[in-house]
């Protein structure tokens, strides 16, 4: 993995500091990457009249920093801020600013627990599952937002149960999933539901708890045929590529005799 290359020469000898998170910064790289990474996190920690000055003061960066200073002065939208920082620095190309304007309008009329869905989302997207069901679990082991619908907290269950689904835990992804069907009422968080409970129950135990409800049986052999084609379509995959290696053994093999 290679080194960072800084398209600015200028470090910081004393650092902006981020209260909100504890992180200290040195850059402009290291500061347009934290905002572009946490741009759910971006308030008055970073709008503020304290970064002016340091953008112009320890990044020696001065037309940059009265900009900003003009913009707080004429109380300009976070996002304008935000954007002034990431198109001045010379880093992104405009395609990627116009996905990070695009975002920042999305996140700016939402309230502080969507703010933190997406966040939780964003993290599951990239992979990171682990940290991804803790901000899930932030949002709803508070008190629940009541200027939010109950199905925007049922979808945050679902969310959660895909995020262990991922993390193969199935037992911790169905209780998720069952809790957004009560919510949500939505047939395929029951889906989700039940294939968790068929990869995570004993078949005596599954076929029971399918048993004396007409819903759950017509949607437990959907499950099971899905599962049936999906096996299906692995095993095809896994002959075209035993095919493929048989090809290239048999090329190794008719070579090496083409050379005795």
């Amino acid at each position: 993995m290679g080194s960072l290359i800084l398209c600015h020469r200028k470090r910081a000898r004393r650092p902006f500091e981020i209260s909100r998170v504890h992180m200290r910064i040195y850059t402009i790289e290291e500061l347009c990457y934290y905002i572009c990474n946490n741009l759910y996190l971006i308030d008055y920690t970073i709008v503020n009249g304290q970064l002016c000055s340091w953008v112009e003061d320890e990044l020696a960066l001065p037309k940059l920093g009265e900009s900003l200073r003009e913009k707080l002065r004429n109380n300009c939208s976070m996002e304008d801020f935000i954007l002034t920082i990431l198109k001045e620095s010379n880093i992104y190309a405009a395609a990627d600013i116009n996905k990070i304007q695009n975002v920042l309008e999305h996140l700016q009329n939402q309230k502080d627990v969507e703010r933190t869905k997406y966040k939780a989302d964003s993290l599951q997207n990239s992979g990171e599952y682990e940290t991804a069901i803790l901000v899930y679990q932030s949002i709803i082991y508070k008190d629940w937002d009541e200027s939010v619908s109950k199905k925007f907290y049922g979808q945050v269950y679902a969310c959660m149960g895909a995020a262990y689904g991922h993390q193969f835990l199935y037992e911790e992804a169905a209780r998720a999933y069952q809790e957004a069907y009560r919510i949500c009422e939505q047939p395929e968080m029951l889906k989700a539901y039940l294939y968790c409970c068929y990869r995570a129950l004993p078949e005596n135990e599954y076929l029971k708890m399918l048993s004396g409800n007409p819903v759950y049986l017509s949607m437990g052999t959907m499950i099971k045929d899905d599962v049936k084609k999906v096996q299906k379509k692995l095993e095809i995959d896994a002959s075209e590529e035993q095919l493929l290696q048989w090809k290239k053994d048999y090329r190794r093999i008719d070579k090496s005799r083409e050379m005795c």
